[in-house]
């Protein structure tokens, strides 16, 4: 009974991150659209600024009602200075990742902070014991192979000085590492916070920390159709990164992060279908995929689908050898 319990619950827990991670790397991939409309009316500082402000009101009134804020009340010094951190180093990762695209064109920045999902799974290796078998490594490494095919067009920095490109570089990796750290503080804090309250934190540490850069006159020019983007952008963060720090509750670090790497060929197809349906052709353009593109998306699949299906093929192998 114990074992099929126990066996019952691992299967819930799998359904639950893969759930919630699938939700999030949806809405993180189709938020690069609406962020390029955002382009045209509101700046980025401003926008993630009311992101959070939207993200904290619910949080706090969701949170408030299901009674849970009183867990804020049993925290010690050491815990608030890793809510604190964890806090801004996804600001660094906001701001970092905004300035490297003044040296590096917005598909070359994507390419770069696709090591996140890496650091990610090692960071796992490193502060939660957690282990990687000789397949979920193969796996991360024909996940790289097939990043780099995916993204292969925009390999060619032959027209951009050499100085420009490094510094752009050097920026996305810092970005990259900026929110790794950030995933990993949270996911050492779940065992004192939910990640709802987690989340709480980091929106009003954002809204005060980017409150002196931003320009709050935008509002006041914007219509109905910038408002309506602005506030998707606010429910994308909010669902996002709830259903993000969710996963990491009920999935070890090497499985989030081999869905993550999911969320660039989210972009191109959301951007290819609003292309196909000829919404906003003034701002969209049609991506040009060749084979090699193509195929770089099928290893990309399959890759995230093995490790996936490896800890429950093993699971399931291991509950059919126990004896009744």
């Amino acid at each position: 009974m114990n074992q099929s319990h126990s066996g019952s619950l691992a299967n819930n827990h799998a359904q639950l991150g893969l759930l919630f991670i699938s939700v999030a790397v949806l809405f993180w991939g189709i938020l690069p659209i609406a962020l390029k409309l955002s382009g045209s009316f509101i700046d980025p500082v401003t926008l993630t600024w009311f992101r959070f402000l939207v993200a904290l009101i619910v949080s706090i009134l969701v949170q408030w009602s299901a009674g849970s804020l009183k867990q804020f009340a049993a925290l010690d010094a050491k815990v608030w200075l890793r809510l604190i951190l964890a806090g801004l180093f996804l600001m660094l990762n906001y701001v970092s990742f905004v300035y490297s695209l003044d040296y590096l064109a917005p598909g070359a920045a994507q390419l770069n902070f696709q090591t996140s999902p890496f650091f990610l799974a090692f960071g796992g290796v490193l502060f939660f014991k957690e282990r990687l078998n000789a397949v979920q490594l193969s796996c991360f490494a024909a996940l790289a192979l097939g990043m780099l095919m995916f993204f292969h067009p925009f390999l060619d920095f032959s027209a951009t000085d050499n100085h420009e490109i490094w510094l752009g570089v050097m920026i996305v990796q810092f970005s990259a590492l900026s929110w790794t750290t950030y995933a990993l503080l949270q996911k050492s804090l779940l065992n004192r916070l939910s990640p709802a309250n987690v989340l709480l934190v980091i929106y009003a540490l954002g809204i005060f920390a980017m409150a002196p850069f931003s320009d709050f006159s935008q509002f006041a020019q914007m219509d109905s159709f910038d408002w309506q983007v602005a506030l998707f952008c606010a429910a994308n963060t909010l669902i996002a990164y709830g259903c993000f720090g969710q996963s990491m509750k009920y999935w070890p670090t090497a499985q989030v992060s081999a869905m993550l790497a999911l969320t660039p060929v989210f972009s191109f197809s959301a951007t290819a279908l609003v292309v196909s349906i000829g919404w906003w052709p003034d701002v969209f353009k049609a991506d040009e995929l060749d084979a090699l593109s193509l195929f770089g998306i099928g290893v990309i699949i399959v890759s995230v689908m093995v490790v996936q299906l490896l800890p429950l093929y093993r699971q399931r192998r291991a509950r059919r050898l126990q004896p009744i």
